[in-house]
């Protein structure tokens, strides 16, 4: 049974379920209920036959049948299931592979479920899985709502498998959501003020080779429903490029394969447009939004026509100006990859901060750590020390846990870029973690070590969470680009207010995220992981067409039902400037208040996003706080933040929006 074997094969390479893996539901028995239409040789019944090289497709002689159509499958007994596969033709066609689609659920044939699964499937010959919550039902509808390529109205099919529900978890590990459909392979994101994720790729979705417009689509997590793509044409392919949130909460991206260009997103007017180019040309760079509400950005070799080094460049309202001061040499990795010049990895991913009098802290990828002087017209750069015994850490992150004090947790990384096949070198990624305080700019920062993560790391997301716990997701322990081998598929969490604090395993997530993924904190204290993937040319054996939500343990009581959140009623302004007091008014008693800045993230990169705890006494009305904003705005970075209220019981809120100014 050929068409089986490859089907089991290809899901569980897509699910990587942890074992004991989920089998698929044996259809011995099951028939096809119904069908919309059959062309004569191509009869519905296909679908079951286990043979991927017969299929069902919809008619088109005499005449066409009609978008949409729909299959039926009677399972014979009613079952618990959860997901369904769908393998589109694999003849070497693309007539009638499915793009826009919807399961529906029945236990007699007649009364349904609809829509308990929708969304919409890349135009290509990979297996597609689409989940659900657990349901029981006899008989199984897959609609198909529209071709995925536009050809014409027809639907193709080679096989259909359903699966069991999983069994319940320990949600005091967290709980993953069923992964929900993006149309692109989210390489890069972002958080809106509206709560909105802005998703892109490429100039494609499915892979980079091209320049001029990028695929975007827009995330709604509360409903896990994803638009369809839009072309965003500014003569701007952001594939690959430095990223950062400025002080209206506007996503400013630059360089990458279009290398010199930049573009801004309106968040209001919900458009991409031009921003003036780069000095530099620039692909794998890193930037980061200073206290003063400039940005900075410096490296980036991977692409663009350029003979100098990427040092240092700004970008305030009126365009772009180089830093000579600000070389790029001193955070340089070793990497020993130089086969398209000497710096085309060593320059690549740089972990930035702004911080106080709109310098820039450099904590990595390199060993060396550095201090970026951006005001005094041609900028300067000083030592700031190792970082610890830490090597080269590229592909690692680094996380400003708590800005108040400083605080900033690096995890992971590889002393290279990839492990390379035909090289007399194996790259392994690391499970080391340090923490590192900084306070005066300029300084000789000090590093402790901390007990490492369970499992080595690179290519991974970690993201501070509203309790200053740092959750660590996805990655994988040789570093290799488009593949998914050895995938970390189980976070970790490390909570920095525990005694002797150690790296705790949660629940593994269903899709493995390496190179090209992206994890994101939600208003609602959830993290949004998506994408893995995006090969330069077709076709890409591990491109993720999707995206799952974490829980953290912290949304859950000790029975696993859902904890009950504190209620931030109102804030006295839904803007304020540094230094200045907010009143918060709760439903309730609370144990901290925090701010967390909107942030988005790129190849295992997030300049923006840091915590800050903040200092709060409660007022004369019962459950009225005063809580002040710190002075410095190199802390507390102007843009866009989540006012976050925990319980004694250490429970987040939903967040509450709040732009920090400077004046």
């Amino acid at each position: 049974m050929f068409g089986l074997s490859l089907i089991a094969a290809s899901l569980a390479l897509l699910l990587s379920i942890p074992k004991p893996v989920l089998a698929q539901l044996d259809r011995t028995g099951w028939t096809v209920n119904n069908s919309d239409s059959a062309q004569g040789s191509n009869p519905s019944n296909n679908v079951l036959d286990g043979n991927n090289k017969t299929i069902w497709h919809t008619q088109w002689t005499p005449s066409t049948a009609l978008l949409p159509h729909n299959i039926t499958i009677d399972m014979k007994t009613v079952q618990s299931i959860g997901a369904l596969t769908y393998l589109p033709r694999q003849d070497g066609q693309s007539n009638g592979n499915i793009g826009k689609y919807a399961v529906d659920l029945s236990n007699d044939g007649q009364g349904w479920i609809k829509s308990v699964a929708s969304g919409k499937w890349a135009d290509n010959r990979d297996l597609k899985t689409t989940s659900f919550e657990a349901q029981t039902a006899r008989f199984v509808r897959l609609r198909a709502l529209t071709e995925a390529g536009n050809r014409g109205n027809w639907t193709s099919v080679a096989e259909i498998n359903v699966f069991p529900s999983p069994p319940p978890v320990d949600t005091s590990k967290g709980k993953w959501s069923i992964p929900f459909d993006t149309p692109l392979v989210a390489a890069a994101g972002a958080v809106l003020p509206t709560g909105q994720v802005l998703l892109w790729s490429a100039q494609y979705a499915d892979h980079f080779r091209g320049t001029g417009n990028t695929e975007t689509a827009i995330c709604d997590p509360s409903t896990k429903t994803v638009s369809d793509l839009s072309l965003a044409n500014t003569e701007h392919d952001m594939f690959c490029p430095g990223i950062s949130l400025d002080a209206n909460g506007k996503p400013v991206v630059t360089g990458g394969n279009d290398a010199p260009k930049a573009s801004i997103y309106n968040v209001n007017e919900g458009r991409w447009s031009k921003a003036p180019d780069m000095k530099i040309p620039r692909g794998y760079q890193s930037q980061t939004t200073l206290s003063n509400g400039n940005i900075f950005t410096i490296g980036g070799s991977w692409s663009g026509d350029y003979t100098g080094t990427r040092d240092g460049e700004l970008f305030n309202e009126t365009g772009w100006y180089k830093l000579p001061g600000c070389p790029v040499s001193p955070m340089l990795t070793q990497d020993r990859d130089t086969s398209s010049g000497q710096n085309f990895r060593r320059d690549n991913h740089g972990w930035l901060f702004g911080w106080r009098d709109a310098s820039v802290f450099q904590a990595g990828p390199s060993k060396a750590m550095n201090w970026y002087r951006t005001t005094n017209g041609t900028g300067k750069q000083f030592p700031a020390g190792l970082r610890s015994t830490d090597a080269d850490a590229m592909n690692g992150n680094a996380i400003m846990y708590d800005a108040v004090a400083g605080k900033i947790l690096t995890v992971g990384g590889a002393p290279n870029y990839e492990n390379k096949t035909g090289v007399n070198y194996v790259t392994t990624a690391t499970t080391n973690a340090f923490v590192i305080t900084i306070d005066q700019p300029n300084t000789t920062v000090k590093t402790d070590p901390v007990s490492p993560m369970e499992s080595p790391r690179a290519f991974h997301n970690s993201v501070v969470l509203p309790d200053g716990s740092v959750l660590v997701t996805g990655g994988m322990k040789f570093p290799k680009p488009f593949k998914d081998d050895q995938s970390a598929l189980a976070p970790e969490l490390w909570t920095p207010s525990d005694t002797n604090p150690k790296f705790k395993t949660m629940n593994p997530m269903t899709v493995p995220r390496n190179y090209h993924s992206i994890a994101l904190l939600l208003p609602d204290a959830t993290v949004l992981n998506a994408g893995g993937g995006l090969c330069q040319d077709l076709p890409c054996e591990n491109n993720h067409f999707d995206a799952e939500i974490f829980s953290p343990p912290y949304l859950f009581q000790p029975d696993g039902s859902l904890a009950v959140r504190p209620n931030i009623i109102s804030v006295s302004a839904p803007e304020v400037t540094v230094g200045r007091n907010l009143t918060v008014k709760t439903d309730g008693p609370v144990e901290e208040l925090s701010l967390v800045r909107f942030s988005a993230a790129t190849h295992s990169v997030n300049t923006d996003q840091r915590r800050v705890p903040l200092q709060w006494r409660a007022v004369g009305v019962e459950n009225d706080y005063t809580v002040t904003v710190p002075a410095d705005a190199g802390v507390v970075i102007p843009g866009y933040w989540m006012l976050f209220a925990v319980s004694e019981g250490g429970v987040p809120s939903l967040a509450k929006t709040v732009q920090i100014r400077t004046s």
